[in-house]
């Protein structure tokens, strides 16, 4: 079915304001920003490992991570299950999980590291490529869908050397 253009402004409306409630949090006093280990940007404050920024982090994994991730799962899995009954593989279903994973992992893993010990010990330089890494996710995620379905990347390959991908197509009538 078609989404309903009331619809997607609700969604977005509420994605909007999902963001900036969580990103207005530790400006309100649960949570807190600091500069990255480098002073480029500013990030949570994972040095300090209190109470506060334990609960923060918390929350913000449960309701930002694995909740998306759960919903991102069972999504997928249900897409599949339609790609599986009709023959017709557009994309790897599991491929935006783990992309997600894959670059949101080792910044989880850091703050959650911070929230039992202190982690001033680790180089700055070292601790900057977790938040590099996740900050490269919306890049990820438009190769992920751009690559991972057919349709686009035909399209693609077209653009790149104006030739058309021809699909093989089996003619029912001689078998």
């Amino acid at each position: 079915s078609k989404l309903q253009w009331s619809t997607a402004i609700s969604m977005m409306a509420f994605a909007w304001l999902f963001a900036a409630f969580w990103s207005a949090m530790p400006l309100l006093g649960w949570g807190e920003y600091d500069y990255e280990p480098l002073r480029t940007c500013c990030t949570l404050d994972y040095s300090k490992g209190d109470r506060n920024y334990i609960t923060f982090l918390f929350a913000l994994s449960i309701f930002n991570f694995m909740i998306p991730g759960f919903i991102m799962l069972t999504s997928y899995q249900s897409i599949h299950q339609k790609f599986k009954k009709s023959g017709h593989y557009k994309f790897n279903t599991g491929l935006p999980l783990k992309a997600l994973v894959i670059c949101w992992g080792p910044y989880c893993l850091l703050c959650f590291y911070a929230a039992v010990e202190n982690v001033m010990f680790i180089s700055p330089k070292y601790r900057m490529i977790p938040a590099i890494i996740a900050k490269t996710v919306p890049t990820v995620d438009a190769f992920v869908y751009a690559l991972g379905n057919e349709n686009y990347r035909g399209g693609i390959w077209q653009f790149l050397t104006g030739q058309k991908i021809e699909k093989a197509e089996v003619d029912n009538k001689t078998k």
